[in-house]
């Protein structure tokens, strides 16, 4: 029995370890009981014990309930630190990715993998007992399989976007079954099951729920949202056309535009915005969050009163935001740099709405100017690291995602996690149609320059683009990028347009002659570049094809030999 015991411990261990078997932490109080028989008889004590379950409607709901709680918070926003849009000046491994500097032992990447493929085996078993259920309706019981499918679609294109082949599991994984140590399966194969476990929960799923206390549950919508996405990714452009115009012909997403031109899009990321308070048409599919009930600490990450933020907006972003007359910044006769004031003037207005400028409210208290007390309105970028107020890592800082209040207060943040919206909807269909070759001035108004309207820029024409020497795919990548900053896409645009170049630059941040004089001393140990630019993170690098994927993790392969290894790894 000794011996029985230690192997049994040894696979659960295994098992969990990978993700394949969740453990007991992992579950649900609901989905756990007790049991006094004899070892032989009992249920694992870190397995799903399924004998009183699955028989109602409520505890089909509890489980499928379960299932949500792997959909991701504002993990989604860190992630944005992988890309060039934001950085941590202080050493992390979401820097150490974007920097090119991991490898198959860093925990982040170990941690993806545990998590979602934990995530994935409790989808699998919902899918596996669903149909015990009794007096369920099959339109009902349908519609809660939909939203598991769409859950599991959600993990596993993760998965394949970072790690590309990958096991693909589509049953729960007990002590014993091959399918442990078994090899990956092809990224395309686990791609056809995601499309057809979106098609399927896009067939089942409602396109809006009547009742409140469903408000964020997955809808059809949300399915054929999510599919668009997937098959931008992988270049599958007709596909991301015909799901993307099945969400637009819906009826049911609008753009936010309450607030006007000058706040709507900002205070669609502030609780203004969020779903339970009723005029956010717009998000298909977020993480809603309750005060006092779920919070997060997103709002005081971006400006935290005492320390450096952990999301400083890059000198690339920033730089990325046309002037007012529809022309980049190197060409646009508006754009000046003469003072820290001026780069924010004349600018493509959701600028103003997610980086934050002079003249703005801000919870960061000290800014730095020479007022060494604290205020509530932003005048110049703190650099003194005396824990009086916010310290900027490149001369920038967010307003996009904060809510005032929540700065002051640790994890008190109940901003909804936006994981897709309608805006995004309409810049897949347009990038659709342009690599397909048969995009139009009307695509385009009925798409991004919607996205225009909502904050009064001006119109995106293709004529004006080519008169003034400007790529129209350049241009539109252009749009995805300020249109979702800090919404945690940017790392994996670039990895599907085969980008990775971008990684490799110096990240640099604003001009050093423009911080005040007596904010000079602060600065004086900063590196600047040719062009007198902060040079903030050196050192990087990005190997293609190799950095193009995640490597297995070491703890994965030590365990699986049989998963191999991806290329250059």
């Amino acid at each position: 029995m000794k011996n029985q015991n230690q192997y049994m411990n040894s696979r659960r261990s295994f098992l969990r370890s990978t993700g394949m078997l969740g453990a007991a932490a992992m579950i649900p109080s609901f989905f756990l009981s007790a049991c006094k028989k004899d070892f032989l008889d009992r249920q694992p004590l870190d397995s799903v014990t399924d004998i009183s379950f699955w028989k109602t409607e409520e505890q089909l709901k509890l489980a499928v309930n379960a299932c949500y709680n792997n959909l991701r918070g504002n993990n989604t926003i860190a992630m944005e630190n992988m890309g060039d849009n934001t950085i941590y000046p202080p050493n992390s491994e979401y820097q150490a990715i974007s920097a090119g500097n991991y490898d198959f032992t860093t925990g982040t990447i170990n941690s993806e993998w545990v998590n979602l493929y934990a995530a994935i085996r409790r989808c699998n078993h919902f899918m596996e007992n669903y149909t015990k259920a009794t007096g369920i309706s099959a339109t009902v019981l349908a519609g809660y399989a939909g939203q598991v499918q769409f859950l599991r679609a959600f993990m596993y294109s993760y998965l394949i976007f970072l790690f590309g082949d990958v096991p693909l599991i589509t049953k729960t994984l007990d002590i014993g079954d091959e399918e442990v140590y078994g090899p990956r399966n092809k990224r395309t194969e686990v791609l056809d099951f995601v499309l057809a476990d979106l098609d399927a929960a896009a067939a089942a799923l409602p396109t809006t729920y009547a009742s409140a206390t469903d408000l964020g549950r997955i809808t059809k919508g949300a399915a054929l949202a999510w599919k668009a996405r997937v098959a931008l990714f992988f270049e599958q452009w007709d596909i991301a056309e015909t799901a993307s115009k099945a969400v637009m012909d819906l009826n049911v997403y609008a753009l936010y535009t309450a607030g006007g031109t000058a706040k709507a899009y900002n205070d669609l990321f502030t609780y203004k915005g969020k779903l339970s308070a009723g005029a956010n048409k717009e998000t298909i599919l977020a993480r809603p969050y309750v005060a006092g009930v779920s919070v997060h600490n997103t709002s005081r990450e971006i400006q935290v009163p005492d320390q450096t933020s952990r999301y400083s907006p890059t000198k690339s972003l920033v730089d990325s935001y046309l002037c007012t007359d529809g022309l980049p910044i190197d060409k646009s006769p508006l754009y000046s740099e003469t003072t820290y004031a001026n780069i924010f003037k004349n600018r493509d207005p959701r600028m103003a709405q997610t980086i934050l400028s002079p003249g703005s409210a801000w919870g960061g208290q000290d800014d730095g100017d020479a007022d060494a007390t604290s205020n509530s309105i932003f005048n110049t970028p703190k650099w003194n690291a005396d824990k009086k107020g916010c310290i900027t890592g490149t001369g920038y800082y967010f307003t996009k995602y904060v809510e005032i209040p929540a700065v002051g207060v640790v994890s008190q943040d109940s901003n909804d996690i936006h994981h897709i919206r309608y805006a995004e909807v309409l810049l897949i269909h347009a990038e659709a149609k342009l690599e397909k070759g048969t995009l139009t001035q009307a695509d385009l108004d009925k798409t991004i320059n919607l996205l225009r309207d909502r904050v009064g820029m001006k119109r995106m024409v293709i004529t004006e683009l080519a008169a003034a020497g400007l790529d129209l795919r350049t241009e539109i990548r252009r749009e995805r990028r300020v249109e979702l900053a800090l919404e945690g896409q940017r790392y994996y645009d670039i990895m599907r347009w085969k980008a990775g170049e971008l990684l490799a630059q110096d990240v640099r941040g604003m001009k050093k002659s423009l911080v005040e004089t007596f904010n000079q001393q602060y600065v004086a140990t900063i590196a600047t570049d040719a062009s007198g630019y902060f040079v903030v993170n050196t050192g990087r690098r990005f190997v293609a094809p190799k950095n193009y994927l995640w490597p297995i993790p070491i703890t994965q392969l030590q365990k699986n030999p049989a998963l191999g290894q991806n290329p250059g790894w």
